[in-house]
């Protein structure tokens, strides 16, 4: 009989910056802010239009109709220059290369 124990798995530990998941979370929008290269940092200042809103708002219906310890559905965009923000984790994305959508 094989008696070997099997190790449990781990995970890298993400951090952007230093900053970890969690903190990256709850870190507001204006403070993340600083946090991104001055092109991202830009983009924000300008404001997200309606495309960019409108991916966000379908990634959280996305997340909330999801059960518990499943993945959320793939959300089909085009856009392809969209920054990710901290809230946007834990989603999954389908990006249209012009042929097909890769997730």
């Amino acid at each position: 009989a094989d008696t070997t124990t099997h190790r449990r798995r781990t995970f890298r530990k993400f951090t952007f910056r230093g900053v970890d998941l969690e903190q990256l979370l709850d870190v507001p929008s204006e403070e993340f802010m600083h946090m991104v290269t001055c092109r991202a940092r830009r983009k924000f200042q300008r404001g997200l239009k309606r495309k960019p809103m409108g991916l966000i708002k379908k990634l959280r219906v996305a997340k909330q109709n999801t059960p518990e310890l499943e993945k959320p559905a793939c959300v089909r965009t085009h856009l392809r220059n969209m920054i990710i923000v901290p809230e946007m984790i834990g989603s999954v994305v389908g990006i249209y290369n012009g042929k097909v959508f890769n997730q």
